[in-house]
């Protein structure tokens, strides 16, 4: 089978159930043997950290909720039916004429997901001087304050909290703050 028929297109899905659609039609494909008219499911994923009591905990967060991209072969009527009715999915995007992906938005597509694979461990907050910022560990947990200065190199941020009715200056991890809504 030729691999210029296979386009990426794009199926809306049920809010957290991402995951698992791309589970079910992974394994739909392989026990139909289609794997020569579906190549690809993906669901990108970026790891967001977060400090908890103290704690840095990982969580996956989907870049673009509610939607599964897969790379596949529509003119085959099996693969299309496989696609819509997979447990979760609620139709193409363009509903009865799933519209392909264009080449350009391919690319920015994979060129993130690659992007998001190989981000390093600690994600570094992008903080404006003059931002409003809530602390979230260490002595001075819960105070409000303002950023007054960014070290990105060493991931400390300089900033002025209010400490019984004066500004005192701090100097913070970027993971002991969090931006104020």
């Amino acid at each position: 089978m030729s691999e210029t028929k296979k386009k990426w297109y794009v199926l809306r899905a049920i809010t957290g159930h991402e995951k698992k659609i791309k589970q079910h039609i992974e394994s739909e494909v392989a026990k139909q043997e289609l794997q020569d008219f579906v190549s690809q499911v993906l669901v990108p994923i970026e790891k967001v950290y977060q400090i908890r009591n103290g704690k840095k905990v990982t969580k996956e967060k989907n870049f673009y909720p509610s939607y599964v991209f897969v790379e596949a072969d529509l003119s085959v009527a099996e693969v299309k039916h496989l696609l819509r009715q997979a447990p979760g999915v609620m139709g193409f995007l363009g509903n009865n004429n799933p519209e392909a992906l264009r080449e350009t938005e391919v690319m920015r597509l994979l060129g993130k997901v690659d992007e998001l694979a190989e981000m390093e461990e600690e994600l570094v907050p992008s903080f404006i001087v003059g931002e409003s910022i809530t602390v979230i560990d260490g002595p001075f947990n819960s105070f409000s304050g303002i950023v007054e200065e960014i070290n990105n190199d060493k991931k400390k941020l300089k900033v002025t909290v209010k400490i019984f009715g004066r500004k005192t200056p701090l100097e913070l991890g970027f993971n002991q703050v969090t931006k104020e809504s």
